[in-house]
């Protein structure tokens, strides 16, 4: 058996799942209905310090350079 990931863009398809999985062509699985974690949180302190603020000052100095250009 496999496992699949399905995007419902109809209201109408749930009826059709039900169909299915009452026919047993299918198994409808619960999902968890927690939220994802938010990137920033799941790599916050991941990188160390020194080298988040060299990588800080590189953004900041390449935003001012983008901002300062001659087009």
């Amino acid at each position: 058996m496999e496992t699949v990931l399905v995007q419902i863009t109809n209201i109408k398809a749930y009826k059709l799942l039900a169909d299915l999985e009452d026919l047993h062509i299918i198994k409808l699985l619960k999902t968890d209905g927690q939220p994802k974690q938010k990137l920033s949180e799941k790599y916050a302190g991941k990188l160390p310090s020194d080298i988040a603020n060299e990588f800080q000052k590189y953004v900041t100095q390449s935003r001012e350079e983008w901002k300062n250009r001659n087009i």
